[in-house]
């Protein structure tokens, strides 16, 4: 018999951790090669874990609801033959003792220490800043108060603190050298209260490296302690009902307020006529079905003109990060996608001006399909470069989608209706019934201005208007 390590695959180029949603095997099941082991969620995505081989489930080295990098050994699986594999617990974290020969006031402030850390409320995430469950928990064990870790400059996406940045914060305040101490402070144990003794503690905990310069007792005089954010109480009336908002409904929440925040949303709106479209694909979508035994939808045919307009406009295919503007190479296109629960996921079609219509059409139909049965995997929401939403499908005939950060722009589909409209002919202007559709382009104005914005939705336009009727797939 011997032992593999289930490790924590790589999730795409931007994901480092994971949380441990539930597992699907307990131990002594049985599992087969490929079979799912246990449910992961990152902040883009949910999936499963595999089993790389065939044995049986014998240890599990995480929880529910831990947190675990790529790359760490999460469960332990005995397969036939082999040799062993020996599994390395994490080290323990080293006690901190008080060596004998202190003086009794330092044992004492010592312990104070140690059940002041105790006694510090737990931190929560805000509007404005998330911490992941493995920053709370060592901001738990280090007695890091909810003040002294919204202090702390984080390196993760939209400034969110890492691991590595609070431990670097630990190093920091623990190498930080002593306060000095004025000559009557010797006597201060004789007189000082245990209530005293325990809130300076709790003082010299919370206080950061850059304050080191302030005496001790002076900062406990000026400074108030954190207040704790008070919720305020729901209001019901009799016969309502409080829904708690799913784990990706908060995430999805908080992205839309942060691009809000972020970027100065303008819009611009054209009609196009797609009649030509409409009765191209009408004749050929039975064959099309036939031959390849799915359906040729409308959306790659949107896809590939806004391909074609972010080719002509480069500076549309962007990003922005703080004041330096990033140029695509790569033309990555989202397609917003409805989940089972109602939320939305945007899947991304790489290299998108590298297809045809045809690779195109098979290439939506595998995300959008995947996307249904919540089967994306997360490098497949990576690497988006500009975003489209089909609002049509809800029956809108316009919207003003939020901007997919840090992309630059968003373009929604509005609904295809039959319009009258003027008609220039040979022998003159008429009424006739056409297909047409609003195009709404929602654009950064920090670095997209209006000219662009309104040139880029018209290319699209005029792509879809000079569809070639004799085109085959």
């Amino acid at each position: 018999m011997s032992k593999f390590e289930l490790k924590l695959p790589k999730m795409g180029e931007s994901v480092a951790e994971a949380t441990i949603t539930s597992w699907l095997k307990d131990v002594g099941d049985a599992i087969e090669a490929d079979e799912a082991v246990l449910e992961i969620a990152t902040d883009k995505v949910d999936s499963e874990v595999p089993s790389e081989v065939d044995g049986v489930l014998v240890e599990k080295l995480f929880n529910v609801d831990d947190v675990v990098q790529v790359g760490q050994t999460i469960a332990i699986i005995e397969t036939e033959g082999g040799e062993s594999i020996e599994v390395k617990a994490p080290a323990a974290e080293p006690e901190r003792v008080v060596e004998p020969e202190a003086p009794k006031a330092v044992a004492e402030v010592s312990q104070t220490v140690v059940a002041a850390k105790a006694s510090v409320d737990p931190v929560v995430s805000t509007e404005d800043r998330f911490y992941s469950p493995l920053v709370k928990n060592i901001a738990k064990q280090e007695g890091i108060s909810q003040a002294e870790l919204d202090s702390i400059a984080g390196s993760g996406k939209d400034n969110r603190v890492t691991k590595n940045d609070i431990k670097a914060y630990l190093e920091s305040r623990n190498s930080a050298p002593s306060k000095p101490q004025p000559p009557e402070a010797v006597a201060l144990p004789k007189v000082e209260s245990n209530e005293t003794k325990k809130e300076q503690a709790v003082n010299n905990q919370v206080d950061t490296p850059k304050s080191n310069s302030q005496p001790a007792k002076e900062k406990a005089k000026t400074e108030k302690p954190a207040s704790k954010p008070v919720e305020k109480p729901i209001e019901v009336s009799n016969g309502d009902e409080i829904i708690e908002m799913t784990r990706m409904g908060k995430l999805i929440s908080k992205y839309m307020v942060d691009s809000v925040q972020t970027s100065a949303h303008v819009q611009s709106f054209i009609e196009a006529d797609v009649t030509d479209i409409w009765n191209w694909r009408k004749k050929i979508k039975d064959d099309f079905m036939k031959r390849e035994g799915e359906n040729l939808t409308f959306t790659p045919i949107f896809m590939e003109a806004v391909t074609k307009a972010l080719k002509e406009f480069p500076m549309m295919n962007i990003s922005v990060q703080g004041d330096k503007i990033i140029k695509k190479k790569a033309i990555n296109v989202g397609m917003a996608a409805a989940l089972p629960d109602g939320n939305l996921i945007v899947p991304v079609i790489k290299n998108a001006d590298q297809l045809n219509l045809f690779g195109m059409a098979k290439r939506v139909n595998d995300l959008a399909s995947r996307a249904r049965l919540g089967k994306l995997d997360p490098d497949d929401i990576q690497g988006g470069t500009y975003t489209v939403t089909n609002v049509g499908t809800f029956g809108s005939i316009m919207g003003t989608p939020i901007i997919n950060q840090p992309q630059v722009g968003i373009l929604a589909l509005g609904a295809i209706r039959k319009t009258p409209a003027v008609i220039e002919g040979p022998q003159g202007d008429y009424i006739g019934i056409r297909y047409k559709m609003y195009l709404s382009h929602s654009y950064d104005h920090r670095v997209v201005n209006g000219a662009l914005g309104g040139q880029f939705v018209k290319a699209v336009k005029d792509y879809l208007e000079g569809w070639d009727v004799n085109r085959e797939i």
